[in-house]
């Protein structure tokens, strides 16, 4: 009886959507139906239409949908070097603030949110984290009160914030320029401050 041999596959870079191909990935997540939730799509929108986007960078909009593509991104051959999630969260500090935060401190108080907050998406970052090698930043909104039932639109604190983030952004990450590192937090905030 013969041997039967396995056929290979092989992956090409170009075969793979860009956003597992691209170095970078920024993806703003969120509930626009939910007011202030909506503020990492909204800093998607405003970078795509006040910043040219580098080649090597992928920007997406993903709204409630991110576990899907983070569970595609840990089973990808190939990985962006970099994801940075854009989303809005309820940290307990003033609302519009923009900061850092690790994966591992997301706070676990909106559990039935549809967004990164639920605790399977925020495994998925860490895994992608600590198991793929991929480096993973969140630039997080502080939240107003979010509403109990569907309204569009921020509050004025984090329509401010949208420009802010969006620029701090494009700064820090498109410009080659990477000063918020793990070794080295610091609250964006901060950073703006200092300009």
């Amino acid at each position: 009886m013969a041997a039967t041999t396995q056929p290979t596959w092989e992956i090409e870079p170009s075969d793979l959507p860009d956003f597992c191909s691209k170095p970078t990935l920024v993806l703003g997540c969120g509930n626009t139906l939910f007011g202030d939730d909506g503020f990492g799509c909204a800093v998607i929108d405003h970078v795509e239409a006040h910043y040219p986007v580098p080649e090597d960078v992928c920007l997406l909009d993903v709204g409630t949908g991110v576990r899907k593509l983070l569970f595609t991104l840990c089973l990808s051959p190939i990985r962006p070097q970099r994801l940075i999630i854009l989303d809005a969260i309820d940290a307990g500090r003033v609302p519009g603030e923009v900061f850092e935060i690790d994966p591992a401190d997301i706070p676990a108080a909106k559990q039935d949110d549809f967004s990164l907050h639920q605790l399977p998406t925020s495994n998925l970052l860490r895994e992608l984290q600590q198991t793929c090698a991929v480096e993973v930043r969140v630039l997080a909104c502080q939240t107003g009160p979010l509403p109990e039932q569907v309204q569009t639109g921020f509050s004025e604190a984090v329509s401010n914030a949208v420009p802010r983030a969006a620029e701090l952004l494009v700064h820090e990450y498109f410009s080659g320029q990477h000063s918020i590192c793990a070794t080295k937090r610091q609250d964006a905030a901060s950073l703006e401050t200092r300009k």
